[in-house]
């Protein structure tokens, strides 16, 4: 019945007074007052969603999962979902269950550039209906909480303005640098600028404080960017297929890059730092060290962590400035885990979560460094052991899913009571 009152012609003359005079009104009444403790999670964002939501489940919460994304290749990413569209889906099925989440919901959770959406079919519906982002705009008007979670550099954040950060540009050796579909600054500032708009609070982690990523709503959130501590602990049993045989007294060193062929450029450049980690390995191999590359991509994740867990040391990114998901991974499988951290972003970051900064047991190299710093690693075991009792101990406190729904249930409950979740102004 709702969905044929919704797709009546009465709806679509009338639908502006409707919403703003009758529905939404009432919504907000209701939201305010007598609020659903329900969310749903709709973007792509690995796993994080997925264990964030089960762990809310334990304080109360309804939250489910959207995954939205028809592209099976990326399916290796993700690790569970209550709800799922798919390619050729019928689209009036995917509205159907739009406004039944309308009723049920009255917080969202969104992730990635360009994914505050329930998918593009359904964007597409609403587009020709009643204009871009309806769908979302439908939320605020109904008083309902819209979350967001960063997702890569460009994130609201132009190339221009992410180039200047030092000590050298990452952008210089991006393989998408010259690929305005990927990235430009137009792209990315109106992006920002209709993220900043639509939010009532926005999760991101790294620091990268830059044009739309100075708004006050803008939060270091370590917490939205979980793990589950038993799928990645550090006495994880191997399966036979997974282990890995080598020499006693090898010294295995992890490095993987996920979708290579598009991250690294003709001359074998990329962000993950490859091109630079092979021939220290090699000197280092010349010079007697008893060490072995594991090197995987494309490797489904819920397979990957059995090779991350038979590492001696993870290595990582040396000029972006941050990690993502596999330092996590790494920390959470305690794991010395070694990539650059760049201080104007640690500094950034110590205004919200002085303590993450302090704690961090990552090992900052850069390219001019990482000889050294690696060397130090191998010459010294008992150093490995105590770093990588230190960071299983930091991804429990700071990166578990349990530890992300303690300090999301305070956010999303003091969103729905109407304050505004906001950090001080930068500097």
């Amino acid at each position: 019945m709702l969905l044929d009152f919704f797709e009546s012609d009465f709806f679509g003359r009338h639908h502006r007074f409707l919403i703003d005079w009758i529905i939404g009104p009432l919504f907000r009444l209701r939201v305010r007052f007598f609020p659903h403790k329900a969310i749903l999670y709709a973007g792509q964002s690995y796993y994080h969603n997925w264990y964030l939501s089960r762990s809310l489940r334990k304080l109360g919460w309804k939250a489910d999962v959207l995954n939205w994304d028809v592209n099976e290749s990326s399916q290796m990413y993700y690790h569970g979902e209550d709800f799922r569209f798919c390619a050729g889906d019928d689209v009036r099925g995917h509205l159907a269950l739009y406004l039944q989440w309308l009723l049920t919901y009255d917080v969202f959770h969104f992730s990635n550039m360009g994914g505050i959406a329930f998918g593009f079919p359904l964007q597409l519906y609403f587009r020709d209906r009643f204009g871009m982002h309806f769908e979302i705009e439908l939320l605020r008007k109904l008083g309902k909480k819209i979350i967001y979670s960063h997702t890569g550099c460009h994130d609201g954040v132009s190339k221009t303005a992410f180039s200047k950060w030092g000590p050298r540009s990452v952008c210089a050796i991006c393989p998408w640098r010259n690929r305005p579909d990927v990235c430009s600054d137009e792209a990315s500032l109106a992006w920002g600028k209709f993220r900043n708009a639509i939010a009532d609070y926005q999760c991101t982690l790294g620091g990268n404080r830059a044009d739309y990523n100075l708004d006050p709503r803008v939060h270091e959130a370590p917490g939205f960017f979980c793990l589950d501590t038993d799928w990645w602990r550090p006495d994880l049993e191997i399966p036979e297929k997974f282990r890995l045989s080598f020499p006693p007294g090898t010294i295995k060193l992890y490095h993987a890059v996920g979708n290579q062929g598009s991250r690294t450029d003709e001359n074998g450049v990329n962000l993950k730092s490859t091109h630079i980690y092979l021939p220290v390995i090699e000197r280092l191999k010349q010079e007697g060290y008893p060490i072995e590359l594991l090197s995987y991509t494309n490797v489904p994740n819920k397979e990957i962590r059995f090779y991350q867990a038979q590492a001696d040391i993870v290595l990582d990114m040396l000029t972006y400035g941050f990690f993502g998901a596999n330092g996590r991974e790494a920390l959470m499988l305690g794991k010395p885990f070694v990539s650059f951290l760049r201080p104007e972003w640690l500094e950034s970051m110590r205004e919200e979560i002085p303590e993450y900064v302090d704690e961090l047991p990552v090992v900052s190299a850069t390219p001019e460094t990482i000889y050294e710093v690696l060397k130090d690693l191998l010459d010294h075991p008992e150093k490995r052991a105590e770093i990588g009792r230190r960071s299983r101990e930091f991804a429990v406190k700071w990166h578990s899913s349990d530890a992300g729904a303690v300090h999301f249930d305070r956010i999303y409950q003091s969103l729905l009571r109407g304050n505004a979740e906001l950090r001080a102004e930068a500097p």
